[in-house]
């Protein structure tokens, strides 16, 4: 409690001995009395803060055998040490800007993203060429044989759903502009209006079927590694303005025709169904506060060359990610 009272006291001390150097600028920033220091550092800084002018100090006191320990009084807490001696500190406003500032790491590694989204694809197919191929084989007449028609997908039923296991976003500049990449696997699951079968035996090739299906779709799953350039327009900020493009590379390492009817029940056709592959695609994202949306879209053709077809996939929907 002495202690206190003295730290007090010498703080009072202080004010005072600050406030008549205001009237006689030929004193120094030192006072001494006795075995008591009083020194003062930066007699004054204004600084900016919310369009209103402040003025901070910087004040050191210290007594006995000069140590900087003791007891700490500062604008926060009083801390009271075993030693004898004073120190009282105010913080400036420079120190205070920079804990207000949220320390970003020129690294940050983002795990487990997810995407779920719909998905499509541009047919420029000439079906009367792609006939010739081989691939496109009639094995009923009354099905007839495979047409624009036939390959119709329900839109509101394809999906894509993406799983990134990681994503990286490397600062460049000042973290506005960064680079992304990543390692994931996309699957695409394209859901057919008609009855369209796909076989892989003995040589790949599709048809029209002669029953009703309940549900008929061809499954597509690539391991993929995309690169983008990001922008992201309020950096200090955890959810602000932030879009994303580049191009991305997959691998196919999945493919099955899925086919349910009251006939046959529930179906799964594995196999090569000669899709392409490799995928190359440009990919895009858009960040606005906590949502997040995605869109790809594929240069190459769904299926190979040879097989005539010239269906180029999409897809659009809405990213978990925490950037």
């Amino acid at each position: 409690m002495k202690r206190m009272t003295m730290a007090a006291l010498l703080s009072i001390a202080a004010i005072t001995a600050m406030a008549q150097e205001k009237n006689d600028d030929s004193k120094t920033d030192t006072i001494k009395a006795g075995n008591f220091i009083i020194i003062k550092k930066n007699k004054e800084k204004e600084v900016a803060d919310s369009n209103q002018h402040k003025t901070y100090r910087n004040l050191r006191i210290h007594f006995g055998d000069g140590e900087s320990q003791g007891i700490k009084i500062t604008n926060d807490s009083v801390q009271e040490k075993p030693h004898i001696g004073v120190n009282v500190h105010f913080n400036n406003q420079d120190d205070i800007l920079k804990k207000r500032k949220r320390k970003q790491s020129n690294i940050s590694t983002n795990w487990w993203i997810m995407d779920l989204g719909f998905a499509n694809f541009r047919d420029n197919t000439n079906y009367t060429a792609a006939q010739s191929s081989g691939y496109l084989k009639t094995l009923n007449a009354t099905a007839g044989p495979v047409t624009k028609n036939s390959m119709a997908l329900n839109t509101g039923k394809s999906s894509n759903v993406n799983i990134w296991i990681f994503t990286q976003k490397l600062n460049i500049t000042q973290h506005v502009l960064n680079l992304k990449y990543g390692l994931g696997l996309e699957m695409y699951n394209y859901r057919y209006d008609k009855n369209l079968s796909y076989r892989s035996s003995p040589n790949a090739f599709i048809f029209n079927d002669t029953i009703n299906f309940s549900k008929n779709k061809i499954y597509a799953g690539y391991l993929t590694v995309p690169f983008m350039i990001n922008v992201n327009a309020t950096p200090h900020k955890r959810n602000g303005l932030s879009f994303s493009a580049g191009v991305s590379a997959g691998y196919l390492v999945g493919e099955h025709d899925k086919q349910i009817s009251a006939e046959r029940g529930k179906q799964h056709y594995y196999g090569t169904f000669n899709l392409q592959p490799w995928r190359v695609a440009l990919i895009g994202e858009l960040g606005l506060g906590p949502v997040r949306l995605y869109g790809s879209y594929s240069l190459n053709a769904f299926h190979n060359e040879s097989t005539g077809l010239q269906q180029y996939p999409y897809a659009i929907g809405v990213r978990f990610s925490n950037w």
